[in-house]
């Protein structure tokens, strides 16, 4: 006898709550460490060791340590990815009125770093294999004002980087790598971020490293580190305590991370790999179980590239299940099971952008264009193809993915019955 669904009243799959322990990750380590910092009776370097403008003691550990681990000179703390994708922009050399282009399939900031600065992000469509952005499409959205490419390593799969570093070789353009979802993930043997002209890391609590809040900006151009020290530091390097300093022409902001903050991502980052191993066997396990219902797609992984799985994202094809994936999803989650439809809408069609409401666009000379089927492979994938969950870490056991599993062959089990509830509810919302 088939179980009744807990969406129409009968038992979950699942009681407590997904994930158990919860996330994120805070053991006896982190704590000895903010500790430890604590103790050293500095909280933020910048205003009292030796050398303010390369932060404190643990600021600079973590930076190197940070280097140390993807092979590159040098690694800038920021608070946040976002502040880091800022000073990214301004230190590639992008001026006010130029362009990047970058995903529309990503979270805000990858686009908004550029409003930052008075430059336009134009959106370049996705791949519906990994979701990460399009060379193809990159290379036909490119004008005379592009200066820089933002690439997108989403849900932590590697973008197509020989192809884009290729593209932006041809039209002189700077690669800046959105890597905040994706620490650790290798393409081709080189780690994510060493790629471009510089990488842009996040450490918000989320994320496969976690710090709070917090950014890093890695490179291996001299002049790119050192306009991203700027940027974080009031556009001014404070020579000695007395006060001295000395200013740059660049304007700068607080986009410092504190003592704190580095405390944590330092033990943090001695377990990326270690974390990113479980990711990705936890996620080889839902793929391997996912892969027997027909309509879902688990996600590809590349041939010579690594997937550290931020976001579990696979396809479903409603015209060979038969239940719309609105109705599919609440299934899931009524059996204890954190689904979601979708990831973000596509950045263009946002207000800001559909209404050019940043002040950037007072003064564009371009042709920049956000009308709704302009990357119809993200709308796609956003409004009719895509399913998310974050279950995939080392929160999680096999076990718990077993009960995701066990959901869905549920839900499925059911169909009949899902597909007379929304014929029922197509029937009374059209006679309202």
């Amino acid at each position: 006898m088939t179980e009744k669904l807990a969406l129409l009243g009968g038992e979950k799959v699942r009681t407590k709550p997904f994930p158990f322990p919860p996330y994120p990750i805070i053991r006896q380590e982190e704590k000895d460490a903010v500790l430890k910092a604590m103790d050293d009776g500095v909280l933020s370097g910048f205003f009292v060791s030796p050398n303010e403008f390369l932060g404190g003691k643990h600021v600079r550990e973590f930076e190197k340590d940070f280097a140390d681990y993807l092979g590159i000179k040098y690694a800038v703390t920021f608070s946040s990815a976002t502040a880091a994708l800022h000073a990214a922009v301004v230190s590639v050399g992008v001026k006010p009125g130029e362009e990047i282009i970058t995903s529309p399939y990503t979270f805000t900031s990858s686009a908004t770093c550029a409003l930052m600065h008075n430059a336009i992000p134009l959106f370049a469509d996705i791949e519906p294999e990994t979701f990460c952005v399009d060379p193809r499409s990159v290379e036909i959205s490119i004008t005379p004002l592009t200066r820089a490419v933002i690439p997108v390593h989403i849900f932590g799969h590697p973008a197509q980087m020989d192809e884009i570093m290729d593209i932006a070789r041809k039209h002189r353009l700077k690669v800046i790598e959105d890597c905040a979802q994706a620490p650790g993930a290798i393409y081709k043997g080189r780690k994510v971020g060493t790629i471009g002209d510089c990488g842009v890391f996040s450490f918000v609590e989320s994320k496969n490293i976690e710090t709070g809040e917090g950014g890093m900006l890695i490179t291996n151009d001299d002049k790119i580190a050192e306009i991203a020290r700027y940027v974080r530091n009031h556009g001014e390097a404070i020579a000695d305590i007395m006060g001295w300093s000395q200013y740059s022409d660049i304007v700068g902001y607080n986009y410092r991370i504190s003592e704190l903050e580095a405390a944590i991502g330092k033990v943090q980052l001695r377990y990326l790999d270690e974390w990113n191993d479980i990711r990705r066997r936890l996620a080889d396990h839902l793929s391997k179980g996912l892969s027997g219902f027909a309509g879902l797609t688990p996600p590809m992984v590349r041939e010579g590239c690594t997937h550290v799985y931020y976001v579990y994202a696979f396809q479903y094809d409603e015209t060979r299940i038969g239940i719309p994936r609105k109705l599919f999803a609440e299934a899931l989650v009524a059996e204890g099971i954190p689904v979601s439809e979708g990831y973000v809408k596509p950045l263009y069609l946002a207000p800001l952008y559909q209404e050019r409401k940043a002040f950037a666009f007072k003064h564009y000379q371009g042709k920049a264009k956000y009308h709704k089927g302009l990357c119809p492979v993200a709308e796609e994938m956003h409004f009719s193809k895509l399913l998310t969950t974050m279950v995939c870490h080392p929160r999680v056991t096999e076990r718990d993915i077993d009960d995701i599993i066990r959901a869905v062959e549920k839900v499925l089990a059911n169909k009949e019955e899902l597909v007379a509830l929304a014929q029922r509810h197509t029937k009374e919302t059209s006679t309202v």
